[in-house]
């Protein structure tokens, strides 16, 4: 079992507005130097280490549903196809967190794990890995929506996934997707996000992942692979964090 490298105290120890529920760890070469996924989303929302806590999803217990203002839950190496414990027990809780009122953003696995909690499909995409910096373009259905209002029609956004989201649950409106995938951004209930796309990352932890996956680049992946090889900044992408704490807050 991996070791636990929350950089805020756990859930139990203080209150806090904003929860980030851990689902794993990135790369161990990406760990080494740039940290890990509860740090880079603490940065990208904009907030001091004394108002975010971090669950670790598979070894702690989950806050009762509703404890807190706004939910992030992270990537994982993990595949929700797996149907792992602590990952189903998980599902159940996010359905439940949403019911509550709490704003939740699902990030990576975390947008996946959303739409099992809530009836979707999620496994392999058909057409292999998708990993790089790429276009995302923004549908129709995002032009009311809260989160993506006034968003560009195309922007930057950094992605690393072999897994998505097949089968959207019902209810469910597609914002954003790529040539790859047609369901990178997803709204699943007034106040709940899925992002397939990573707006945690830098240009230098994405660099990162192409350099971990330059196997796959070079032809060595198991399965049909989507790569886009270019590595440049993402802004846009990453104020949807700043968005979201806005949300969030705005509620509370």
């Amino acid at each position: 079992m991996r070791a636990s490298n929350r950089s805020t105290p756990h859930p139990a120890a203080h209150k806090a507005d904003f929860l980030i529920v851990q689902t794993g760890s990135t790369l161990p070469s990406v760990r080494a130097r740039h940290g890990d996924f509860p740090e880079w989303f603490r940065r990208g929302l904009r907030l001091r280490r004394d108002e975010v806590n971090v669950v670790d999803a598979e070894r702690d217990a989950l806050p009762p549903a509703g404890a807190y203002a706004g939910v992030v839950v992270t990537g994982s190496p993990a595949m929700v196809s797996e149907r792992l414990d602590w990952s189903e027990r998980a599902a159940q809780w996010l359905a439940q967190t949403i019911d509550a009122g709490s704003a939740v953003l699902g990030v990576c696995y975390g947008h996946q794990l959303l739409a099992h909690a809530l009836g979707g499909r999620v496994d392999y995409h058909p057409n292999g890995r998708e990993v790089g910096t790429v276009a995302i373009e923004r549908l129709p259905d995002s032009d009311d929506d809260a989160l993506f209002a006034n968003a560009p029609q195309r922007f930057a956004a950094h992605v690393s996934h072999q897994q998505s989201v097949l089968d959207l649950p019902a209810g469910a409106r597609v914002l954003a997707r790529s040539a790859h995938d047609p369901h990178h951004a997803v709204r699943y209930a007034p106040r709940a996000w899925g992002l397939q796309f990573h707006p945690e990352f830098s240009a230098e932890i994405m660099r990162g992942y192409l350099d971990a996956r330059r196997p796959a680049r070079n032809g060595n992946c198991p399965q049909a692979c989507c790569v886009d090889s270019g590595c440049s900044p993402a802004p846009f992408a990453r104020r949807l964090l700043g968005r979201f704490r806005t949300i969030a807050l705005a509620a509370r």
